[in-house]
């Protein structure tokens, strides 16, 4: 079935995710994080993109930013390919990095514009992983209270007022209020529990469980990679399931 063609902004803005390729991490300490965040910068110099937002998590990225000289396409691919070759050499690993191609949506108003990023900054909330948007440090909030980086602020925070200190203020609390508000995101798949994940590998491979890392090296490496490819089987339930490192696992 051929893909679907991108739905074209007429503003030029875009919500974006990219996720790492079967839900694996894509930044596994605060280098990688760092190192992205450097590449981002390095592509805004070439291809003029503005960037309004982003948010790091483990296993998936979050931007917010308007089309600069190259295609959105282009710049992604400047963006995700300069990653995946640097986080390969410092791994010492090959191959895709990220799932598929990314989700985008357009942004046309300046409603659903502070409505993306509020969401964008809340992401680590809704994950669990902090409390407040101020507790998450890899995402664009702080440039926006504290010292702007590479975040063009100036565009959001004239929404909320014309006077710096009072739009901050104003941005702050819109940034940190209960909301219901839905944009993109991946579509969940089943979530295969671990119990299910056991029992097949009981049946199909005639391995009890605990037993698995009685198995030969390329046995282990055929059956996760076998494993691997069922929809709704993530790299940490294997490693956790099977015994063996996560490295290992990203790399049958």
């Amino acid at each position: 079935m051929p893909r679907q063609a991108r739905k074209k902004s007429k503003t030029g803005i875009y919500h974006i995710i990219a996720r790492g390729n079967n839900r694996q991490n894509i930044f596994e300490d605060d280098e990688d994080c760092i190192k992205f965040i450097e590449i981002i910068q390095q592509s805004k110099e070439k291809s003029g993109i503005e960037l309004y937002g982003y948010c790091l998590m483990g296993n998936h990225v979050h931007l917010l930013l308007r089309e600069g000289m190259e295609s959105l396409s282009l710049t992604m691919q400047r963006i995700c390919s300069s990653f995946v070759y640097w986080y390969n050499w410092k791994y010492d690993r090959f191959g895709h990095l990220f799932q598929e191609r990314y989700k985008s949506e357009v942004v046309e108003n300046e409603v659903y514009l502070i409505t993306v990023l509020r969401y964008i900054h809340q992401n680590p909330i809704k994950a669990g992983i902090t409390n407040s948007v101020a507790g998450y440090r890899w995402s664009s909030y702080h440039e926006y209270i504290h010292k702007q980086n590479i975040i063009d602020t100036e565009l959001i925070l004239e929404l909320f007022a014309t006077e710096k200190q009072i739009a901050k203020k104003e941005f702050e609390k819109y940034m940190n209020e209960k909301n219901k508000d839905e944009c993109l995101e991946y579509e969940e798949r089943h979530r295969i529990t671990d119990k299910e994940i056991i029992k097949l590998i009981e049946e199909e491979y005639g391995v009890k469980k605990g037993l698995f890392h009685l198995l030969g090296r390329q046995e282990k490496e055929m059956i996760l990679k076998n494993l691997k490819e069922i929809n709704g089987i993530t790299i940490r339930q294997l490693a956790r399931i099977t015994g063996v490192s996560k490295y290992m696992v990203e790399k049958a």
